[in-house]
């Protein structure tokens, strides 16, 4: 991600914090849908969203690994419109929230794309996971 540095601390470039306020924005608002609906289902589908709204600005550790808050923010929200696709009810709030969760796709997909390089950065980094995940339990079989 690009920074801009002033003094001593790196602050993310204007667009990268829009889209990242952006994501969690539009996040929250359809966790904020999903919860006003009731239900077990709308409501762990709102906590869901909330969860990652969260993750998505934690600082510290959590941080290194955005980019998979990213991924799964993004397989999540395109599940939930697959299910409202095949058992949703069709009323002008539901059609609201999909659109809330199209430009939460298409705004991650940007993200994506700038912060993590696009579909070639996202490949590099899940092999360097698997990388590191698995050297700990190869070492162990080694012995």
């Amino acid at each position: 991600m690009a920074t801009i540095t002033i003094g001593a601390r790196a602050h993310p470039q204007p667009t990268m914090a829009l889209l990242r306020a952006s994501v969690v924005l539009l996040t929250l608002g359809t966790a904020a849908i999903h919860a006003s609906l009731g239900g077990v289902l709308f409501l762990a589908n709102a906590a869901g969203y909330v969860a990652f709204a969260v993750a998505m600005v934690l600082p510290g550790r959590i941080g290194q690994l955005r980019w998979l808050v990213r991924l799964a923010l993004l397989g999540f929200t395109a599940t939930t419109i697959g299910a409202w696709f095949l058992f949703g009810a069709r009323f002008p709030l539901a059609y609201l929230d999909k659109g809330l969760e199209v430009a939460l796709i298409v705004v991650l997909a940007i993200e994506l794309w700038k912060a993590d390089g696009g579909p070639a950065g996202i490949a590099e980094r899940v092999q360097q996971l698997i990388k590191r995940l698995a050297t700990p339990f190869l070492a162990r079989l080694a012995r």
